[in-house]
């Protein structure tokens, strides 16, 4: 019997619910890890299915500290004991970072200072022409890296301390919103909310648009090597 696996949690004994298509939801306790599971051998991959799983998770992170799987994940018991079992220290260290924390999710245009592609001379060999092309892409890589530092600074500045933890998604386009995801204590909403309106004051050229709380999906990485499956269908 495969398990569909929603979370890990600690200090979790009782929980009561159904999940994806209509499943119960039940605790898996795995030394002083619990996994949140339901007995499924595929899940199909509907709305109704995905907003399942997400309030599984939204249920438990109301009661404790959570570490969401992806929205798909398929196991045996026997995989996840040995999953935790070999991973107990990384479980418990971000277990612990990510205690009390929920995510937050800003989008903004952050304008690229990569170059415009340059014409390709007609005059110009295959392999001229190959290597101008590899060098423009890692300059692109540079100007990429040197952008996300960028983002990443003066939000810091704005921010500070009320960021725990950060990630930066960049797009190759202008016209795609860069995507920044910030891990705060969850008593702290309203006063990043209250932050990033001054940001928006602050940087009128820019556009700030922000959504959460949510689960920390974005800083679970619980995957490590763990044999999951995907029972989508």
């Amino acid at each position: 019997m495969k398990l569909y696996a929603y979370c890990l949690c600690a200090d979790l004994d009782t929980f009561e619910t159904s999940g994806v298509s209509g499943a119960t939801v039940r605790l898996l306790k795995i030394g002083d890890i619990s996994v949140l599971v339901s007995d499924c051998e595929a899940v199909p991959a509907t709305q109704e299915n995905m907003l399942a799983h997400a309030a599984v998770v939204r249920t438990v992170l109301a009661r404790t500290t959570t570490v969401p799987f992806r929205f798909g994940t398929l196991s045996t018991e026997a995989q996840l004991r040995s999953f935790i079992t070999t991973n107990k220290a990384a479980i418990a260290k971000k277990l612990a970072h990510l205690s009390g924390c929920v995510e937050m999710d800003l989008k903004t245009v952050w304008q690229s200072s990569n170059a415009a592609p340059s014409t390709p001379d007609p005059a110009e060999g295959p392999g001229t022409a190959f290597l101008k092309e590899k060098r423009r892409e890692l300059l692109g890589d540079e100007q990429a890296l040197a952008q996300r530092a960028e983002l990443s600074s003066v939000l810091r500045t704005e921010f500070g301390a009320l960021i725990k933890d950060e990630k930066i998604s960049l797009p190759s386009d202008k016209a795609t919103p860069a995507r920044v995801f910030h891990l705060i204590e969850s008593s702290k909403i309203k006063e990043y909310r209250d932050k990033v309106q001054q940001l928006r004051e602050k940087h009128p050229e820019l556009q700030f648009e922000v959504s959460g709380p949510w689960p920390p999906y974005s800083f679970a990485n619980i995957e490590l090597e763990f044999p999951l499956q995907f029972g989508v269908s």
